[in-house]
């Protein structure tokens, strides 16, 4: 009987290992998955904006300043998707963000902007776009968090431990800076006035 009991607790370790090590391994591989479809996504951006920015170029000619954000935004995302550098895709990301406030401004001081189709769906692109590279790197800082998460959650790390994985960078973000604090005018409620 005892053997039989010895038995039954090896078999249920050895299945605890099993699934603990293809658990990790999926992780790892949806992580570099993460990765890839960021860099899609800023492949994307890069090919679809300068499409959009021609076809929209001729309806905000007097709006230089926009157009040169665009390029800068495009050049960023350029660079992010040869060079792969979380640096290089956080500066693409807030390019491009910075760029859609003020499309949205060029568009409300220019009724006859409004109705256009074209400036509509420029605006529409570049949000889905913003949109879409925001998810992609939420979908990793989320795998990279149940990564690393299981390779110091106790007993997962012993198996982790035993077959050598390492934790995952996920995005290189500073620790310091504006970014990771609030200021007062920050905590006030936001006031909207249509």
């Amino acid at each position: 009987m005892p053997l039989i009991i010895g038995l039954v607790i090896l078999i249920a370790i050895g299945l605890y290992v099993i699934m603990v090590y293809n658990g990790l391994q999926t992780l790892k591989t949806q992580i570099v998955a993460s990765i890839q479809e960021i860099g899609n996504q800023l492949k994307r951006q890069a090919s679809l904006i300068p499409n959009l920015e021609s076809a929209v170029k001729g309806y905000l000619k007097h709006e230089k300043g926009i157009f040169e954000m665009l390029t800068e935004a495009r050049k960023s995302a350029q660079k992010a998707s040869d060079t792969g550098s979380s640096k290089d895709i956080e500066k693409a990301i807030s390019d491009l963000q910075s760029v859609i406030p003020q499309i949205h401004v060029a568009v409300e001081s220019n009724p006859e902007l409004k109705a256009d189709t074209t400036v509509n769906n420029f605006m529409r692109e570049l949000s889905d776009t913003a949109d879409k590279l925001m998810y992609s790197r939420r979908s990793l800082i989320d795998l990279t968090q149940a990564y690393n998460e299981k390779l110091v959650v106790f007993p997962s790390n012993l198996v982790a431990n035993i077959f050598g994985f390492k934790p995952e960078k996920g995005l290189d973000t500073p620790m310091t800076g504006a970014h990771v604090s609030v200021d007062d005018a920050e905590t006030k409620d936001v006031k909207v006035n249509l």
